[in-house]
């Protein structure tokens, strides 16, 4: 993939973020989705590629947009893997929450995992404590070790989970390890992104969540040196089914960050949609202009870039509210 493909993508997520963000508070997630949706896919079209989602909206009958096979791009090489989320938490930005994000990850033909839309156990970690923690470790361990890689002490250590039911084991011991606790409502990807920078304040990911945003939050963390580690939680025979069309037998085993996003290559890219730790959201202008913030990165080089973009809401026609 060439370098200059990095820039091109972040167009993709800002007009993705653009097109949604005046749903924010209004308590309408599904129309939101749709406005990043068409606007992504719209901008997609124009990027030098010959793309196929492989992490999107659902399969051909349950999407109308960025469905899973589509193709996406010129039809230019190189061919890439595209994973998406137009809107990264659509509770969030219905409710006027903290970090809703539009993201994309591409990365050369076949290294992608195809990720079926079923429960993920993930682990997530920046650049200090990589390689030092794992899913088949407890919980106590795990903070342990993330300390020790931080040089502070296990009260110092702020875990992120989502806030939910299934979760309360592992905040009962996170608690009893003597740790600090952030609970989410929504949008791990951007918890997970947010363990690879301090200045955020935090430092591990614990739980489940969706698969695909574990393969768009691996392909984040390979750019910026953390890790990731998922283990598949199937609930049915279809879903099992699914695994083992991936080539996956063993639905225990854990997933390393190399097994999600296979090589040295991947560009993720993300804008804030609303207000968040990492980016910040989109901001009007009165009717004609508007502010984004977008993180783009690539695997490959190391190179992290933030964006601040000014933008010309006449002149984009997609945007609407």
């Amino acid at each position: 993939m060439e370098r200059e493909l990095a820039l091109e993508v972040v167009r993709v997520t800002e007009l993705a973020a653009l097109s949604c963000a005046r749903w924010m508070g209004r308590g309408q997630k599904m129309e939101a989705d749709d406005a990043a949706t068409s606007a992504m896919r719209l901008m997609f079209d124009t990027i030098q590629v010959d793309g196929t989602v492989v992490i999107g909206e659902g399969e051909m009958d349950e999407a109308p947009m960025l469905y899973i096979g589509e193709k996406l791009g010129t039809g230019s090489l190189p061919k890439v893997d595209i994973a998406v989320d137009p809107l990264e938490g659509t509770n969030i930005l219905a409710n006027g929450l903290w970090n809703a994000l539009s993201v994309v990850a591409i990365a050369p033909e076949g290294t992608l995992l195809h990720a079926p839309d079923m429960y993920m156990d993930k682990i997530a970690v920046g650049p200090k404590a990589r390689g030092k923690v794992s899913l088949d470790a407890s919980v106590k361990e795990n903070l342990e070790a993330v300390a020790a890689a931080g040089q502070k002490d296990v009260s110092d250590v702020v875990a992120v989970l989502l806030d939910r039911p299934r979760h309360q084991k592992i905040i009962d011991e996170i608690r009893a390890a003597g740790a600090r606790i952030k609970l989410i409502t929504d949008g791990d990807v951007a918890a997970a992104v947010n363990t690879a920078f301090e200045d955020t304040g935090v430092d591990i990911m614990f739980g489940s969540g969706g698969a695909p945003e574990g393969v768009l939050a691996a392909a984040a963390l390979k750019c910026l040196g953390g890790d990731l580690q998922g283990r598949l939680l199937p609930e049915d025979e279809a879903q099992l089914a699914r695994c083992r069309d991936m080539g996956i037998t063993d639905v225990t085993k854990v997933l390393s960050l190399d097994d999600l996003v296979k090589g040295d290559d991947a560009i993720f890219a993300a804008t804030g949609v609303t207000e968040g730790e990492l980016l910040r959201g989109v901001r009007f202008m009165g009717k004609s202009k508007a502010r984004t913030h977008s993180l783009v990165m690539r695997a490959k080089t190391g190179t992290v870039r933030f964006v601040e973009a000014l933008h010309d809401l006449n002149r984009k026609s997609i945007i609407k509210g």
